[in-house]
């Protein structure tokens, strides 16, 4: 079987350990050197980053996040450890690991920490596509000629480049599509290497249980198990035309799933349709205070990541789910496209109060959608509303602030409003 040595690169037939260093960080499977789709994804990037430029964290559970009205944006593994969760309300967080270290994000470090191993990867190949800071795809399809290795060496030689000159780690994902090259990389982390075969697709996915697959939140989780559906295997057993009928296009597009078929190709640099953040919220609720912190936190976020990505929207959208699961969107066009917090929240906030719906509420959520770059955005303003353009001035002067001495420096006073994530 062929082996793969992630310490020292050297390929050797299977076994325990490495015949050259003797190293144990081996990697092997009958198709290690004939797959091409790559997933890479760094291990808790924030979190990574931050003990990087401050060794003495290197032993100590760190989070990264906000305050106490914020949510953990990531945190390293010691803490995880203690149960703490990307997403997880900061008290929540405080509670489960008091010991640990909180630090604010310093999203213009991990920007250009991300640059780096972006350029790192362009030695690889052209076929890049990034999901977020810390992830992409690659495709490395032809490219062991130009550089006289098959792809699982060369993804091995770029983690260990992007250790040992950024004092990052990574995972990798190494299959014959993006789907399975993406569960792949969250098999083993931290540091890990995955493989998955076409040999072994169907056996390898057929105990999972459904929600491994891309989009089956909780509410599809909800209704698949209905229909007892909670392993992949039991979607084996369904005609595609039944699942179509019970379950419209999601129904085929989890028949294909179920038996690892993903025609989707690798694309460089392919825009983002839409930038959307949502809440769910552990009760429902219909509170107006609550409902407004929530949106106007969501809309910062939305504004973050565009701004993040070098990113505009021509369409603000709003959704909220009621209790009893219904869906309601709405959305609104813009005269010009925006990345600015302000002017997302004030749009989505004017779709709530025209929305017509009643809570209470499970979820809601806002975004920016019809994605262009952002030269020439936010340059005319709302010609309704003449102060805009003065906020969004603060708003670029407050990102100024906060890049430079972390996100807790300056807020707004409507962040101090209850609703804030794990506020009750």
């Amino acid at each position: 079987m062929p082996a793969l040595c992630r310490d020292c690169l050297t390929t050797f037939d299977s076994g325990p350990r490495c015949p050259s260093c003797r190293s144990r960080r081996v990697v092997a499977h009958d198709e290690l050197f004939g797959l091409s789709i790559a997933h890479m994804d760094c291990d808790a990037f924030y979190a990574s980053v931050e003990k990087r430029d401050n060794p003495d964290l290197r032993d100590r559970p760190l989070i990264v996040g906000g305050g106490t009205r914020g949510v953990v944006s990531t945190c390293c593994y010691i803490a995880r450890m203690s149960g703490v969760r990307s997403a997880m309300p900061m008290f929540q967080a405080r509670k489960l690991c008091p010991e640990a270290v909180v630090i604010p994000p310093r999203m213009s470090r991990y920007v250009e920490v991300s640059r780096a191993i972006r350029a790192m990867m362009e030695d690889l190949t052209p076929g890049i596509e990034p999901l977020s800071l810390d992830e992409a795809f690659l495709d490395l399809s032809g490219t062991a000629r130009l550089h006289g290795a098959p792809p699982a060496v060369m993804m091995a030689r770029l983690t260990a480049r992007i250790e040992a000159e950024l004092g990052v780690t990574a995972s990798i994902g190494l299959s014959h599509n993006k789907f399975l090259a993406k569960i792949a990389s969250d098999l083993d982390k931290p540091r890990g290497f995955s493989v998955v075969g076409r040999a072994e697709t169907q056996a390898f996915l057929a105990q999972k249980p459904v929600g491994i697959i891309w989009g089956v939140g909780a509410a599809s989780r909800t209704a698949l198990e209905a229909a007892g559906i909670r392993k992949v295997a039991d979607l084996l057993r369904w005609d595609k035309a039944d699942l179509v009928a019970r379950f419209g296009q999601m129904g085929e597009r989890l028949w294909h799933l179920a038996r690892g078929e993903d025609s989707r190709r690798v694309m460089r640099d392919e825009r983002p349709k839409s930038i959307s953040k949502e809440t769910t919220f552990d009760e429902d609720t219909g509170d107006p205070q609550v409902l407004d912190g929530h949106l106007w936190r969501l809309a910062e976020q939305v504004s973050d990541r565009a701004k993040a990505k070098g990113l505009a929207g021509r369409t603000v959208t709003l959704k909220l789910r009621q209790g009893d699961f219904r869906l309601v969107t709405r959305r609104q066009a813009l005269g010009e496209p925006t990345q600015i917090g302000d002017r997302i929240y004030r749009v989505a906030r004017g779709l709530f109060d025209q929305a017509g719906v009643k809570g209470p509420f499970r979820l809601i959520g806002c975004g920016l959608s019809d994605i262009v770059p952002d030269e020439g955005a936010d340059l005319s303003g709302d010609l309704l509303d003449p102060d805009a353009v003065k906020r969004a001035a603060a708003e670029r002067a407050t990102d100024a602030i906060r890049a430079r001495f972390g996100s807790d420096a300056i807020f707004k006073g409507r962040a101090l409003r209850r609703g804030g994530p794990g506020q009750r």
